[in-house]
């Protein structure tokens, strides 16, 4: 009996050393989450018009939506309640947020850019995230321009055409070469639009990249341009389920959405991956994150933009955007980039990043799996990064960073 009392004891023991992470013995403790800051994409939207150019040619009409261009869809905005649902869980467990009821008033923010399906698609999160408390979603006024998610269009950074098409042109290699490499998803692009034998469905324009008329962008014309609209409609439209059977020309299978989601990637190539690009797609957004990690106690930030948002800001800080079910560094409705303050019993403070997506088949069926992996930020083998680190890197990344007002 004492034998087995001693056995007892001991797996006792060890038992509370593992909760205490045997501070006793000089192992440290895990470090506690202090802060979550997600950069996201909003939800499954109707397409915009002229996303997929209008002489596009298709075997068949393209769906009807069940609500006006660029506006979220009511499944949108299930799938991302859903989300939010997940995500509570998550953060409950991780001591961000309490298990049950509301969480204190402020330690949850969102803010979304002024667009119908940046506010919904906040709404809609909130609702998931705290059911039943009401947080509020902050945004400027419908129609103003918010520098924080669309800095090229609000003009806040000096912005010099030549240098930005210079940039892009070293970083792909020229547009016309990029349309190039991609020349298989174009072709397949075309069987699956099935306009007729032979014929070139999706328009096949030369590829340039010029200074936008209003002097703070450029605009790109060519395949591209084209097809990388066409191709996000494709998947749209299969999340909100109006891919029929298989016996029409829309019903595109996910695989087949994987591969045509480079051409829709490609963009980013253009719009936010070149270096001079992303110093200014990302400048103001790395600017609040930073700041809201200097804010004192814990608490959950959502921003609640763009894809072009997401992918700056992977850009800035050097990371890969992969997810299973999508092309490389392509973005999906409801996807995020998520950055988790940390901080040890020594006062160390670090972040860890995640990319938060669902899956085509998830998102259709209005599913709740969540594929939340964490990304080794390039140089840094642990799954966590000093943040003084972290801030060199956002600010070596995003150097035109200025605060908004």
């Amino acid at each position: 009996m004492l034998g087995l009392r001693s056995r007892h004891l001991t797996a006792q023991a060890l038992l509370t050393c593992a909760v205490l992470a045997c501070a006793s013995s000089g192992q440290a403790a895990s470090p506690r989450v202090e802060r979550v800051v997600m950069i996201m994409r909003h939800g499954v939207r109707a397409p915009i018009v002229g996303e997929a150019p209008l002489d596009t040619k298709t075997g068949a009409p393209w769906p009807t939506w069940p609500v006006p261009p660029e506006h979220l869809t009511t499944r949108g905005a299930k799938a991302l309640e859903i989300l939010g649902r997940s995500d509570r869980r998550w953060l409950a467990g991780l001591g961000v947020l309490p298990a049950r009821g509301c969480p204190a008033e402020g330690k949850v923010r969102i803010w979304t850019n002024t667009a119908q399906r940046t506010i919904a698609s906040g709404e809609a999160f909130g609702r998931g995230l705290t059911p039943g408390c009401g947080t509020p979603v902050g945004h400027r006024p419908q129609g103003d321009v918010d520098p924080l998610f669309e800095p090229l269009r609000a003009g806040v950074a000096p912005f010099d055409p030549t240098a930005a098409i210079a940039s892009i042109q070293a970083y792909t290699g020229g547009v016309d070469r990029l349309a190039a490499r991609l020349k298989p998803a174009l072709d397949e692009l075309d069987r699956v639009l099935d306009c007729g034998p032979a014929k070139a469905c999706s328009p096949r324009r030369v590829s340039g990249v010029t200074p936008s008329a209003d002097g703070r962008g450029i605009d790109l014309t060519g395949p591209l341009r084209d097809a990388s609209g066409t191709a996000q409609v494709l998947l749209l439209q299969y999340v909100e389920g109006l891919s029929p059977g298989p016996k029409s020309w829309r019903a595109v299978k996910p695989s087949a959405l994987k591969r045509l989601g480079a051409l829709h990637a490609a963009l980013f190539d253009v719009f936010t991956r070149p270096p001079y690009m992303t110093a200014r797609q990302a400048g103001p957004l790395s600017h609040r994150v930073l700041e809201v990690f200097d804010e004192p106690g814990a608490g959950v930030d959502v921003f609640m933009g763009h894809d072009t948002n997401v992918t700056a800001m992977a850009a800035a800080l050097g990371v890969p955007l992969d997810a299973p079910s999508y092309a490389t560094g392509d973005v999906p409705p409801g996807g995020a980039l998520i950055f988790m303050s940390l901080v040890d019993d020594t006062g160390n403070r670090s972040v860890r990043v995640y990319y938060q997506t669902q899956s085509p088949k998830t998102l259709r069926r209005l599913g709740a799996r969540v594929s939340r992996p964490a990304i080794a930020v390039p140089g840094h083998e642990r799954d966590s990064i000093p943040l003084e680190e972290f801030r060199r890197r956002l600010a070596a990344g995003a150097p035109s960073m200025m605060p908004i007002k």
